[in-house]
């Protein structure tokens, strides 16, 4: 046996997880073949083989099925370096494929970028336009016109109705018959097209073509419903790419040049001018304007942005002309690897999907069994009509169709994967979304999570000249240098709209500050230590700084000549939103820790300031610790951090959440990542999964009360047929109609 070879598939025609169910169970039995995953919402069907399977075959095998299927490139075409976590539940509905949150995802690298185009239809064919122009939508208009000539011709000829009804149900039923065997000889008999062309059979055998005919074109219409239902969950997130331009003006030799945006260059020098889309990934290396990021991070206020700033396709430049140098390639860009990310998630299945697919594999030969004993049990035990429960029986055989119970959860965590995407929440699967809702703690990191990740000047101390004077003098001589602190001293004097004077013969002195010339006159800059050695600091001047150290902020002395002029403090101040995000977390009831490397000085200021309880010093393995510890005592820990020093910590939790302007990292360390910076977005992930175990209860409602309300009626005599295939189809529709609600944004989220 050969290395494990993994590759991709675009399959077109997939409506729902029946589809998926019959793609996965036929493929599976093929030799050589040890792992499938299809995702219905993207399109798209992993492989892993050992690399003796015969790939054609199994394109073979996928074409019978009634789906058209086409390799994603050699780029797929690679041995699958990466371990998966994977627990197999193998039958008619389909499989489980759970990825753990130790997988590197090195296989995201392999996906096609091409969007999957308009809707599909079980017929393989693609609708590129209106419904009614697609092979499915030329098969259900067919179908209606044929069962209504068929009734035009019965009311003419009566002695030819039962002909003519006959002949319009097999316009549509042969396509279905045709499905239903090679699903069969594939390792699926009790599929929906078995279910329904048994029935209609049944019904022509009966004596009730009329019924027949009609039940296979609700059939077809029920699909053709699915199909643009479907269509609409798959464009939500694909959509996605069409925010990045086709285009790019690319600086070359003193100019520029229109070149399409896909094969722009990483180090390549791109021009936005105001007004553009940004057309990739990119650092600013001169212009500063307002840019929208709302397509990408979903930020309704436009960021103003600078030089070495970051800024992501797709988002839209608006007051300013940027020089931005490219640092990603379209196939990697931000919105590419968003994309990429919910497609894989879509193949990864929660625990409530797992268990409806369990429980769909026992339900449908269960509900196969019930018709048969409704059909003969009442006329050999108790003189029963035989057509009366025979058409019963068939009815049955519709109502207890599972897909509209088997798509219930797929749906709904597909549509909440495309909406937390739209909004910069990426989940890493159904297991994480449903996870998220039972979340009972959340240990956040300190720097670049709770707080902005840079200081900001937030006191100014004179000590003799006036508070402008003193920042003046300090910006002057900070002026040009990228330390954290002196951008922050920049920041503040550019805010304040300072002028500042020439600083000549300045020099960073090794570990006390920085010295210079402003105006004529000798300038010190540093800390308080290294300016007590230069000048006496008065005992009131002193405990005015240990004051402002002891809030966790960093005191810069300034000495102009030989007088002391005052000081500056800094500190890595909370995020704006920071205190009401963890105020409404609290509300929800959920324990809030911060767990830092930072000192315990600023740590317990910073803690103070947002009311939270605090870990201080801690190492990465200690924040593991930590997590474990709360883990024991009964919680579910969410950890929110970087990504980087907290990646123990966060493959520990229930879910790792990283926060970061859409880095690998921040995309790829943990179970879910929040593009943008906001602490609020913690709780929304929350809403968003309890939202969506809401829908799935709802759903599953749907789907599981109307086949109980229809099972009765039919039994009992007051519906027959036609009910029992609206039971069916109509239960998927609303079931999938349902689920779209959650694409839709609510107040919580759109905060």
């Amino acid at each position: 046996m050969g290395e494990t070879v993994e590759k991709r598939f675009r399959v077109e025609g997939m409506d729902c997880a029946s589809c998926a169910a019959k793609i996965d169970t036929a493929v599976r039995r093929m030799p050589g073949v040890e792992d499938v995953a299809v995702s219905v919402t993207a399109g798209t069907m992993t492989l892993r083989h050992d690399g003796t399977s015969d790939l054609a075959a199994i394109e073979k095998k996928i074409s019978g099925l009634g789906y058209s299927v086409a390799q994603l490139g050699a780029a797929s075409d690679r041995h699958a370096a990466h371990s998966h976590n994977h627990d197999h539940t193998h039958g008619a509905c389909g499989h489980d494929h759970d990825h753990g949150h130790h997988d590197d995802h090195a296989h995201a690298d392999d996906h096609d970028h091409d969007t999957v185009e308009g809707l599909h239809g079980h017929d393989h064919t693609p609708m590129s336009g209106p419904w009614w122009q697609s092979k499915k939508g030329r098969l259900t208009i067919f179908s209606g016109v044929a069962l209504v000539a068929a009734y035009a011709l019965g009311h003419l000829v009566p002695a030819i109705a039962n002909y003519a009804f006959m002949a319009a149900m097999l316009v549509g039923l042969l396509p279905i018959a045709r499905r239903a065997v090679m699903a069969a000889l594939a390792g699926t008999p009790f599929s929906i097209e078995m279910l329904m062309t048994i029935a209609a059979i049944g019904a022509v055998i009966i004596n009730a073509s009329e019924e027949a005919a009609t039940v296979v074109f609700l059939f077809l219409v029920g699909e053709l419903l699915e199909g643009v239902a479907a269509g609409k969950a798959r464009a939500s997130i694909q959509s996605l790419t069409a925010l990045v331009p086709k285009n790019a003006l690319v600086e070359e030799d003193g100019g520029t040049r229109e070149v399409p945006a896909e094969s722009l260059a990483v180090g390549a020098t791109i021009l936005v001018r105001p007004g553009d889309r940004i057309s990739a990934d990119g650092i600013i290396l001169s212009g500063e304007g307002t840019i929208d990021e709302a397509p990408v991070t979903g930020e309704s206020t436009p960021v103003r942005k600078g030089e070495g700033e970051t800024v992501f396709a797709g988002t839209v430049n608006g007051d300013a002309a940027l020089r931005v140098k490219v640092t990603a390639a379209a196939a990697d860009n931000t919105i590419a690897r968003v994309v990429r990310l919910v497609e894989e998630a879509q193949e990864s299945k929660a625990p409530t999907e797992r268990f409806i697919d369990r429980f769909s594999r026992y339900y449908t030969p269960g509900v196969v069994a019930v018709a048969a004993l409704v059909a003969v049990m009442p006329p050999l035990l108790w003189s029963g009509d035989w057509r009366e429960w025979i058409y019963k029986g068939l009815a049955i055989l519709l109502i207890g169709c599972p897909c509209a119970l088997v798509i219930s959860t797929p749906a709904a965590i597909a549509a909440s994967l495309s909406a937390g995407a739209r909004r910069g929440l990426l989940l890493k699967g159904g297991a994480v979304l449903e996870t998220l809702g039972k979340i009972t703690a959340v240990a956040f990191d300190k720097t670049g999570t709770l707080t902005e990740g840079r200081p900001q000047v937030t006191d100014i101390l004179s000590f003799g000249d006036n508070e402008a004077e003193v920042l003046t003098y300090a910006a002057a001589l900070e002026a040009g240098s990228s330390h954290p602190l002196a951008v922050a001293i920049l920041a503040r004097a550019s805010a304040d709209a300072i002028s500042l004077p020439q600083a000549t013969e300045a020099r960073a002195l090794g570990g006390r500050g920085i010295a210079g010339n402003v105006a004529g006159v000798e300038v010190f800059l540093g800390s308080p230590k290294a300016a007590g050695e230069r000048i006496a600091l008065s005992p009131d001047q002193s405990q005015r700084i240990t004051a402002l150290n002891d809030e966790g902020k960093t005191v810069s002395v300034l000495i102009v000549g030989e007088r002391l002029a005052g000081a500056i403090a800094m500190r890595d101040e909370p995020r704006e939103d920071a205190r009401t995000a963890l105020a409404t977390l609290k509300e929800h009831g959920a324990k809030i820790v911060m767990l830092t490397g930072d000192n315990s000085r600023t740590a317990t200021a910073i803690a103070g300031q947002l009311g939270i309880d605090v870990r201080a010093e801690l190492m990465p393995e200690d924040k593991q610790r930590i997590v474990a510890e709360l883990q024991r005592q009964g919680f579910k820990v969410a950890k929110v951090g970087d990504g980087i020093n907290d990646a123990p910590a966060l493959a520990a939790a229930d879910v790792g959440i990283a926060m970061g302007g859409g880095t690998d990292v921040a995309l790829e360390t943990a179970d879910a990542a929040i593009l943008h910076g906001r602490v609020s977005d913690v709780s929304a992930m929350i809403a968003l999964s309890k939202r969506t175990m809401r829908n799935i209860a709802q759903n599953i409602t749907i789907a599981l009360g109307l086949k109980a309300v229809f099972l009765v009626t039919t039994v009992a005599g007051i519906t027959g047929l036609w009910p029992a295939i609206l039971a069916d189809t109509g239960a998927t529709v609303l079931v999938t109609i349902n689920a779209l609600r959650l694409l839709k944004p609510t107040a919580s989220s759109a905060t």
